[in-house]
């Protein structure tokens, strides 16, 4: 009876459910979009076609299709399909799904394919769960996933199985999916109409669908077409795709990064915007400012690092949303100023010859003559002059002997780090 109920309701929500799910394609033909990997005669789309799929990991930004295809996969197999929420799914539940693809294989040679949505949300055990079934091809697993699966999911998995990167849709995609829900709805919309809802939607053709179909309930209360301000009014904040923890989190942050080293001062604003509006730590942002202020300006600007630790310590008194103001004014700053990594090339080189050749002692001019007897007698501190009394001591070379002519800082020659500033002694 329970059965019965479900198929009923699964009939009913096909019927009447969102506009997204009424339009759900039923075929790789009807799919739109992704045909970096799915086009005719690619190696996905016969293997889905000539029922053979092999384990993956469906892994792209919301409404790109990764459900979509997995319940394609699902219509065109002729293995049982069995699908899990990783939101909601325990171990208990992956076991008893395992055990039926047993029973099945045994009694009748049937496979399984287990579809796991969100599978980034399983844990490193729910993940082992199903690490032997797939191994050894009791099942075939499609897991969706909006995180980079190489920083959620189990190295061992993985090697398991076939990553495939789905992309947001194009805003022309986005319109040939939108024309059809519009059609769905007996929806009146010009083509600049859809191309507005498609710009909004941010590559999410669920997005698009859902503010497409609030725009059309708006525009039938008052008995007139889709027009612009319905569509603004339905999506009153275009969607972001950010995550703090995975790909674009660290696309933003090098894309700020390069934008300030490479001076361009509007680019660097707007990803500093970016990663403000999709809630990227701010802590993380002036950290990174503080560092490329020593590493990519250093002393051609040497007020760089006050104003990118000022900005961070304004950050901690005042707090967001006042203190994006200070941050804008330090990216502005350190685009602007002139740039040398003379300050961070000297450390690198001093660090790697350290580590090359070990931490070789300083010249006994240098050695301390006060913390032990003998230190005199043996030598410490002779020949040493003074430079403040005799400014010959400006021009010795204070290297440990083997390394006698080594060049650690090359200025730059930018700004206030004059080229002249680090001669041969």
């Amino acid at each position: 009876m329970e059965d019965l109920f479900t198929e009923a309701a699964k009939k009913r929500g096909a019927e009447t459910g969102p506009l997204a799910v009424r339009l759900r394609p039923a075929t790789l033909d009807e799919l739109v979009g992704q045909q970096h990997v799915l086009a005719p005669g690619s190696a996905l789309r016969l293997a889905i076609e000539q029922d053979r799929p092999p384990s993956m990991i469906l892994f792209g930004p919301p409404g790109t299709g990764k459900t979509t295809i997995a319940r394609i996969v699902a219509e065109r197999t002729g293995a049982a399909f069995e699908e899990l929420s990783a939101v909601s799914a325990r171990v208990d539940d992956v076991r008893a799904v395992i055990a039926r693809a047993g029973d099945r294989l045994g009694g009748n040679g049937l496979r399984t394919i287990l579809f796991i949505d969100e599978i980034h949300r399983f844990n490193k055990a729910q993940q082992d769960s199903v690490l032997h079934a797939v191994e050894d091809g009791l099942v075939t697993l499609i897991g969706a996933t909006t995180e980079n699966p190489y920083f959620e999911v189990n190295s061992a998995l993985l090697s398991r199985c076939t990553v495939i990167e789905l992309t947001a849709l194009a805003e022309q995609e986005l319109v040939e999916i939108l024309a059809r829900g519009a059609a769905e709805l007996g929806a009146e919309a010009e083509p600049e109409v859809l191309a507005l809802v498609a710009k909004r939607a941010g590559g999410d053709a669920r997005a698009a669908l859902q503010i497409l179909e609030l725009a059309q309930a708006t525009a039938a209360t008052e008995g007139i077409a889709v027009g612009e301000e319905h569509v603004l009014d339905a999506s009153r904040k275009r969607p972001l795709l950010y995550d703090r923890k995975g790909d674009q989190h660290y696309d933003f942050a090098s894309a700020f990064i390069k934008s300030l080293r490479g001076g361009d001062v509007d680019a660097s604003v707007y990803y500093l915007a970016a990663m403000l509006e999709a809630g990227e730590d701010p802590r993380f942002i002036a950290r990174r400012m503080v560092i490329l202020a020593s590493e990519d300006v250093g002393n051609a600007d040497p007020h760089a690092l006050l104003v990118a630790v000022a900005a961070a310590q304004a950050l901690e008194h005042v707090g967001l949303p006042e203190a994006q103001l200070n941050l804008s004014q330090a990216a502005i700053y350190l685009a602007r100023a002139p740039k040398s990594n003379a300050a961070a090339v000297a450390i690198w080189e001093a660090r790697r010859d350290v580590r090359e050749h070990g931490n070789a002692r300083p010249p006994a001019m240098l050695r301390s003559t006060g913390h032990r007897a003998g230190a005199k007698a043996r030598g410490h501190g002779e020949g040493y002059v003074y430079p403040h009394d005799d400014p010959a001591g400006f021009d010795v070379s204070y290297l440990p002997e083997e390394l006698r002519g080594r060049r650690y800082y090359r200025p730059s020659g930018e700004g206030e780090e004059p080229a002249d500033g680090g001669e041969d002694r």
